[in-house]
């Protein structure tokens, strides 16, 4: 039942970066517009997810 999940989540992901790269290519059609701003919402909200998360358990010990 897990590998069934994650591998629709991972196509799920394929997907929105098709869509994003049709979308930039400039002849993609609304929905796929819509997918692409939707996959690139969520990268920015992973990405600062894990910037918070990061700051938080650094050391500074370098």
């Amino acid at each position: 039942m897990l590998v069934l999940i994650l591998s629709v989540v991972v196509l799920l992901v394929i997907g929105g970066c098709v869509c994003v790269f049709w979308a930039a290519r400039g002849d993609a059609p609304r929905w796929a517009r819509g997918v692409a701003k939707v996959t690139l919402l969520g990268s920015e909200l992973t990405r600062s997810a894990n910037g918070r998360s990061g700051s938080q358990h650094s050391s500074g010990d370098d």
